[in-house]
């Protein structure tokens, strides 16, 4: 996607060999693009939230391999490696995905192989997120299409949660990639972003991500929409998933959950953009099987924002010593899912339509 008129993906390797990304804590108020050179910067990349978001998770995931295998090429550095980055972020599948497709490409090569080939099937990871999010795209403008024929060419309105934007994937994002598509295709399309606490992805990501590619887009506070719904002004919520099961529960940012509930009793149809690699085959019942992230009870008691100073800063918005809690996802059952956009097309929210749409994959 483009930052100004520049195009730019979320991770990539220069020609001298240098892994670089964008620091995602900086934005929306600096952009500031850093190397990764070693495991321990890629797992702090990763945990810290350095970057953020199912796809991306697992493609910096890929890269962090990599660059290990160039400094040690063992079946121990190997094996270390999968466990350091895996630790990090236990929710979003696409961590736990990449880290087993990389083991199974090196595992059988002699060890002063192993370097190039990481590299290599890191890139094509990257290459094949992009062509995943593009198909998704396009998928998905056909539902904004839709829509935009039933208002006689009027503008589309969709709702987003969080950031499941390019800067959440490799490329094109998950659930903006049918924004996107759709903008390019011509159709009108107005979002409302939700500012998503406690991190604030959808204020300081989406938003960004919307303002320098020139979509019209209002920033909400996340209690707003479903108000918004009731009052008609949504038309359609697209969202995106860290983990879905095999059923169709989706495992997404913290509050998803309660825009399914919103968008169930206002008829607002709720679709998840849905990458394959975020399916879980091995888990059937979300709620109860889907390991949920606590984060450090800071992210709630302050947030992060530019002082009048230009400085950007932390502040406190509680009293001290409150204490918080911080679950970072929740659980959507299937029942309220509309639909899943894929890459392949849109599957219904069940274990039949999943299995129906990737039968190469279900088990």
């Amino acid at each position: 996607m483009k930052i100004d008129g520049t195009h730019y993906r979320s991770i990539w390797r220069e020609a001298d060999g240098t892994v670089k990304i964008i620091d995602q804590r900086w934005l929306p108020h600096e952009l500031r693009i850093v190397p990764l050179t070693n495991r321990k910067e890629f797992a702090a990349a990763i945990r810290d939230m350095w970057v953020r978001g199912a796809p991306l998770i697992g493609a910096t995931a890929a890269y962090g391999v990599a660059v290990q295998m160039a400094h040690d090429p063992s079946d121990a550095s190997l094996a270390e490696t999968w466990d350091v980055l895996h630790e990090t972020r236990p929710t979003a599948i696409n961590l736990r995905w990449a880290l087993d497709e990389m083991t199974r490409v090196l595992k059988p090569l002699p060890a002063a192989d192993r370097a190039t080939a990481a590299f290599k099937r890191a890139a094509e990871i990257c290459d094949e997120d992009v062509e995943t999010n593009r198909q998704i795209g396009l998928h998905g403008q056909e539902l904004i299409r839709e829509i935009a024929a039933k208002k006689g060419g009027g503008r589309v309105n969709v709702l987003t949660h969080c950031n499941a934007g390019w800067l959440a994937t490799v490329d094109w994002g998950t659930a903006t990639s049918p924004i996107y598509h759709a903008i390019e295709a011509g159709i009108d399309v107005h979002v409302f972003v939700d500012e998503t606490r406690p991190r604030n992805q959808g204020a300081q990501l989406t938003a960004w991500e919307m303002l320098h590619h020139g979509v019209s887009h209002d920033l909400i506070v996340d209690n707003a929409g479903g108000h918004l719904m009731q009052h008609g002004e949504i038309d359609l919520c697209i969202v995106g998933t860290d983990r879905t099961t095999a059923q169709g529960d989706v495992c997404n940012k913290i509050g998803t959950y309660l825009k399914a509930l919103a968008a169930k009793d206002n008829n607002v149809p709720f679709y998840v953009a849905l990458p394959s690699p975020t399916i879980d085959w091995t888990v059937r019942d979300g709620v109860a099987e889907i390991p949920i992230e606590e984060r450090a009870q800071s992210e709630v008691t302050h947030v992060q924002g530019k002082m009048p100073s230009g400085v950007v800063g932390q502040v406190l918005i509680c009293p001290e010593g409150s204490p918080a809690r911080n679950p970072a996802f929740d659980v959507t059952p299937a029942r309220l899912v509309t639909g899943l956009i894929t890459e392949r097309g849109v599957a219904p929210a069940s274990a039949e339509g999943l299995a129906a749409m990737f039968p190469d994959r279900a088990s």
